[in-house]
């Protein structure tokens, strides 16, 4: 309950206060967003088949973001981003649909 009320604090602070994202960071913060998504489909999986560990988590919901921020950081460097940036969400896509149809399949027994 605690994290569903931080959520909807999140995003009400978030819509009141139109935070502006810094030009230096905005190609990393959608990489990041999604790496993200993939560590909570995980979290949910986990959640459902009853293995969640809250540092685990907090690992892999760390590890993700930096990890795939860095993959476009040197995609930019190498001046390839916009396709690693794409291998990214791909990847990372892969994994969050996974993570759902396991859930499905958790949730409807199917």
């Amino acid at each position: 309950m605690i994290a569903i009320l931080g959520l909807v604090v999140g995003v009400v602070l978030g819509l009141w206060l139109d935070p502006a994202v810094p030009a230096i960071i905005q190609p990393y913060l959608p990489i990041a967003v999604v790496a993200a998504l993939d560590a909570l489909a995980g979290a949910l999986r986990a959640v459902l088949a009853g293995t969640f560990n809250d540092r685990v988590f907090t690992v892999s919901f760390l590890s993700n973001v930096v990890v795939a921020a860095l993959i476009v950081f040197l995609g930019d460097q190498l001046g390839v981003g916009s396709q690693l940036s794409t291998g990214v969400v791909v990847v990372l896509g892969i994994r969050i649909f996974t993570n759902a149809a396991a859930i499905r399949r958790q949730l409807f027994k199917a």
